[in-house]
């Protein structure tokens, strides 16, 4: 039985986002369905990493189900942390995946983390609306509890990082990919959107799920 292919956005992303689309017809013209999953569980205010795995484990099926698992950013985390646990994931291609995420906002954001904690809240923008929005505390709470060290990944797993990235840096993906076989990771000249190298994620990805396509 062939696997599916579910797509999984990014923080404050959609399925509507480019990447998404973009890889959705691309494969579609591979004759493989992407499916884009809707990630904002249980609703963006109140994201929580735990609900957004929950959320794919469940569409994911029965236990004779396989899919490939392809996300952005934090939904490459999401994939990452499925894929660990979960003997129905078959392979990764992860864009910029948002590994070792609450350190790095720690560092990251600074005194805003503080004052994020202390007052519940924190202005974000959200792409898929184009206004601000705002998401609780909880969110960076819930994932400091899930995502504890590098996800354990067994499958073959593609990475692909742009080495201008200043919201994911390269080296949490180098960090990952060292010494694993089962790991390819692909820099690129690019930043953590990734957009302006989307011919070339989906050149590699093609590569990379050769074995998971049909023909052509």
């Amino acid at each position: 039985m062939s696997p599916r292919f579910l797509y999984l956005h990014g923080f404050a992303s959609g399925p509507q986002s480019k990447k998404a689309v973009a890889f959705a017809d691309h494969f579609t013209g591979r004759g493989a369905t992407v499916e884009r999953l809707d990630l904002r569980v249980p609703s963006f205010e109140n994201l929580r990493l735990s609900a957004m795995i929950d959320s794919v484990r469940a569409t994911i099926g029965d236990a004779r189900e396989r899919v490939v698992l392809i996300g952005s950013s934090l939904g490459g985390l999401t994939a990452a942390r499925v894929a660990e646990s979960d003997p129905r994931v078959t392979a990764l291609v992860l864009l910029a995946p948002a590994f070792q995420l609450v350190a790095r906002w720690r560092t990251l954001l600074g005194d805003e983390f503080i004052a994020w904690q202390q007052s519940g809240w924190r202005d974000v923008m959200d792409y898929t609306t184009g206004d601000s929005a705002r998401i609780d505390f909880g969110f960076a709470e819930d994932a400091a509890l899930v995502d504890v060290g590098f996800p354990d990944v067994r499958v073959p797993t593609l990475i692909l990082h742009g080495i201008n990235d200043e919201t994911v840096p390269v080296e949490h993906s180098r960090s990952f990919a060292s010494g694993k076989r089962h790991v390819r990771l692909v820099e690129l000249d690019d930043n953590h959107e990734l957009t302006a190298s989307l011919p070339h994620l989906l050149s590699e990805s093609d590569a990379f799920l050769a074995p998971w396509l049909g023909p052509g």
